[in-house]
């Protein structure tokens, strides 16, 4: 979206009605030009109401990311981040890798306000609209190499449930091996993309998607079932407040996973394990399927399955429930 059609839609935030000439006074233009920089929003999944004689309005306010209230938000923890938001990126994790290869710091997070190409693991879609989701990454470099970083992505979504029970989310769990749930579905993701060699320092780009809400328009997007913070939560908090929640935790488990890898962590993993001890199907990369008992996960995060033959581990495929 071109920098006038944010202009107005931060005008339009407070999701009341502005009429046409209202917008077009505040910004020294025509009602015109707001009806062209208007036209097309719904093309990145915004919302927007427009009834002759009222003027437009978002279906739902939008509360903007704040750099200096997360920040607050924060406290201490602040000092260990660079955060960024933007307006606009096809994908924060795509725009982090590359600036990690520019020699951009440990703690570097960018915020995206709208992204118009998320991505999730195998290659899926990730689906969001203005202000319903929270979608950022976060690049930490680890002194190991890249065969030091197994189950991270464990270690990750265990931070975020620790963040979602400051808030007491009701009935949120982990999926192997990267998944939050909730009762309704999907609650949110994350993707792990790395650089670096097998024995050297490398560098991570932790990609983090959470819903906050699901418009109608989002949802039918969504090819899986899907929930949001506000089912959870009594009280939802803000974007502001849950990125300064995950971030504290994640600045909390990335030292201690730097430090002795996923082991300790894995009790607490599997006490959270939506799927404990329940049948399973895990489809494999070749498109074949195996079905089993999941007995948690080993002390490096692969998937433990108790089968025919004795308990088996997995570090790929997609689990989905069993019959």
């Amino acid at each position: 979206m071109n920098p006038r059609t944010w202009q107005l839609l931060r005008l339009l935030a407070d999701g009341a009605f502005h009429s046409g000439s209202e917008l077009g006074l505040q910004l020294g233009v025509s009602r015109a030009t707001v009806f062209s920089a208007l036209a097309s929003v719904a093309d990145y999944g915004v919302a927007l109401q427009r009834i002759r004689g009222r003027g437009y309005r978002l279906a739902q306010p939008w509360y903007c990311l704040d750099a200096v209230e997360i920040n607050r938000c924060l406290g201490n923890a602040a000092a260990g981040f660079q955060l960024e938001i933007l307006q606009q990126a096809t994908s924060s994790n795509t725009e982090l890798l590359r600036r990690a290869t520019q020699g951009a710091p440990s703690g570097s997070v960018l915020a995206v306000e709208l992204q118009t190409a998320g991505r999730g693991r195998i290659g899926r879609a990730w689906h969001s609209g203005l202000g319903n989701a929270l979608t950022f990454s976060l690049l930490w470099r680890f002194d190991g190499g890249l065969n030091a970083l197994s189950g991270l992505s464990l270690a990750v979504g265990l931070a975020i449930l620790r963040a979602l029970q400051k808030f007491k989310a009701c009935g949120v769990g982990l999926k192997w091996p990267n998944d939050i749930l909730a009762p309704f579905g999907k609650l949110g993701g994350v993707l792990i993309e790395a650089q670096g060699d097998m024995y050297g320092p490398s560098a991570v780009v932790i990609g983090i998607g959470i819903n906050c809400n699901l418009p109608l328009m989002i949802e039918q997007l969504i090819t899986q079932p899907a929930a949001a913070m506000d089912q959870v939560c009594a009280m939802p908090p803000t974007r502001n407040q849950l990125l300064a929640a995950v971030l504290q935790q994640l600045a909390i488990v990335l030292d201690e996973f730097s430090l002795t890898g996923f082991a300790p962590m894995r009790v607490e993993w599997e006490r959270y394990h939506a799927q404990q001890n329940l049948p399973i199907q895990l489809k494999m990369p070749d498109g074949s399927s195996i079905s089993g008992i999941a007995r948690g996960v080993s002390e490096g995060g692969e998937l433990r399955l108790e089968m025919a033959q004795g308990i088996r581990q997995f570090n790929s495929g997609e689990v989905g429930v069993g019959s």
